[in-house]
C-alpha cells in the first residue's frame, strides 16, 4: 500500500490592492527666520497646494538660520526659495510666492500663456 503524503502549505495572503495614485509632490521651502516674508511665502504655498494639489503634497520648511549647511545641497542663494524635488525635474522659485500664476507656471501646474512676455 502506498501512502500519499500531503504537505500543508501556509494559506496565501491576499496582496494589498494597489490603487494608482498620483505622485506626491515633495516641496522644500527655504527661509531665514520667521520673517513676515517667510510667513507670507509659507501661507501662499499652503493655499496654492490646497487648491491645486489637495492631499498630494508634502511641505518641508528649512530655516537656514538654524541649519545653514542645508543651503548647499539645493544651491540656495536667496530666501525664501521654494524647491520642488518631486515630481522631477527639480524646480526652484524665489520670492514670497504671492503671484499664484507665476508659482503655478513655475511648478508646471499650469502652462504659461504664450501671448504674455517672458520674465526669464
Amino acid at each position: 500500500m502506498s501512502r500519499k503524503t500531503t504537505r500543508l502549505r501556509p494559506a496565501k495572503r491576499a496582496k494589498p490592492r494597489r490603487t494608482r495614485q498620483k505622485e506626491a509632490w515633495n516641496l522644500r521651502l527655504y527661509i531665514a527666520g520667521a520673517t513676515p516674508r517667510a510667513t507670507s511665502a509659507l501661507e501662499n504655498l499652503k493655499a496654492i497646494c490646497e487648491q491645486h494639489l489637495t492631499g498630494q503634497y508634502r511641505i518641508e520648511v528649512i530655516d537656514l538660520l538654524k541649519h545653514p549647511q542645508l543651503a548647499k545641497g539645493d544651491q540656495i542663494v536667496a530666501v525664501p526659495t521654494l524647491v520642488r524635488h518631486l515630481p522631477p525635474p527639480v524646480k526652484k522659485i524665489i520670492g514670497d510666492l504671492s503671484d499664484a500664476e507665476r508659482v503655478l507656471v513655475g511648478l508646471d501646474l499650469r502652462r504659461r500663456d504664450r501671448t504674455e512676455p517672458s520674465h526669464e
